[in-house]
């Protein structure tokens, strides 16, 4: 028998960042973002033997073990390990043998929440393969503190919800870790055109997010002013996005964009650089209205709205900075988990 699970990337489309601890504790944060067409794919297979292997086989790494109930975290494969841990300890007490083979659409470090969304989809194999009674809010707060709480990831809360529940989502954050996720109804055509406008590129480049997201976690406890007004700024481009798509004001998207592009960059050092700065300026040069980085910024992916038929300028004007843009769909699922 095999269990299978895959759970979506995202777009983070508006207010990220202002999901992060202690921002999110004190003042509160807004999101909006959506699920694509690339996934983190996770596939048990019981065994008998006693053994415990995983295959990380996009990373090319494959390591094995004597089952027992808690494995040691060093540096190899702990978002597969820290999740089996907690498993464990929570639920079965007692080990487990199987062989778990993952697999992610995007290299860590893109910006599209390739971390947590792997955690969303090992868990909700488990989930599959124990019955193990978990909601939705249930399996992305626990995503949450295995990466956040267990293995000392830095990092905002976004990523576990969009990846559990999919869709287009606004969705608010509170003291305590308290999520609130609110589906977005949206018309067909909305959703197309919103399709057929966004580019997605990536640079090429990935980039260590625990760094930029610490360096803003460190701004917010010193109270410095100039990254808190803009994280304030930020929670407001979630609600005019919002507002813009339920509106059907695709004209404003991009200027909605660029207003939160030029405030994240205010955020934390290391967000942009001038080779980003130059492909952004390109990109608007050529026809795009706004973007912006996906993620905590470095690089990885961005995302620039072109409206009309802009697109196509805007593809040519970006090939010489060699990196490469992928097609894809909004997805209305999140988590999805079967057995063969």
């Amino acid at each position: 028998m095999l269990i299978r699970s895959r759970a979506p990337l995202r777009l983070g489309l508006a207010g990220g960042g202002t999901d992060v601890s202690p921002y999110s504790d004190i003042h509160g944060g807004a999101v909006l973002n959506a699920t694509i067409t690339m996934y983190a794919y996770a596939t048990i297979e019981p065994r008998s033997d006693g053994k415990i292997i995983f295959n990380a086989i996009d990373r090319k790494e494959k390591i094995e073990y004597e089952a027992k109930e808690e494995l040691e975290l060093d540096g190899s494969l702990d978002l597969l390990k820290g999740v089996y841990n907690r498993i464990v300890k929570d639920f079965v007490k007692m080990p487990l043998s199987f062989e778990l083979s993952t697999y992610v659409d995007a290299p860590p470090g893109s910006g599209l929440g390739s971390s947590s969304t792997l955690v969303v989809a090992i868990i909700g194999a488990f989930v599959e393969w124990l019955g193990l009674p978990l909601g939705e809010y249930d399996i992305a707060h626990l995503a949450f503190e295995i990466e956040r709480k267990d293995l000392s990831m830095a990092g905002g809360k976004q990523d576990q919800y969009a990846a559990t529940f999919g869709g287009v989502n606004f969705m608010e954050f509170y003291d305590n870790d308290k999520v609130i996720v609110n589906p977005l109804r949206i018309k067909a055509d909305i959703i197309n055109e919103l399709q057929f406008s966004l580019l997605l590129y990536y640079t090429g480049t990935s980039r260590l997010s625990s760094k930029i997201i610490e360096a803003q976690m460190k701004n917010v406890t010193a109270k410095k002013k100039k990254s808190i007004e803009a994280m304030h700024k930020l929670k407001e481009q979630a609600i005019l996005m919002k507002e813009a798509i339920l509106r059907g004001e695709l004209d404003k998207i991009g200027e909605i964009l660029d207003f939160g592009w030029q405030y994240k960059k205010q955020m934390a050092e290391g967000i942009t650089n001038p080779v980003i700065d130059e492909i952004y300026e390109t990109a608007k040069k050529a026809g795009a209205t706004g973007g912006k980085l996906s993620g905590a910024g470095g690089g990885g992916f961005m995302i620039f709205y072109c409206p009309g038929n802009t697109r196509y300028k805007v593809i040519e004007a970006l090939r010489k900075f060699g990196g490469e843009f992928r097609r894809f769909q909004f997805t209305k699922y999140g988590l999805e988990t079967w057995k063969v």
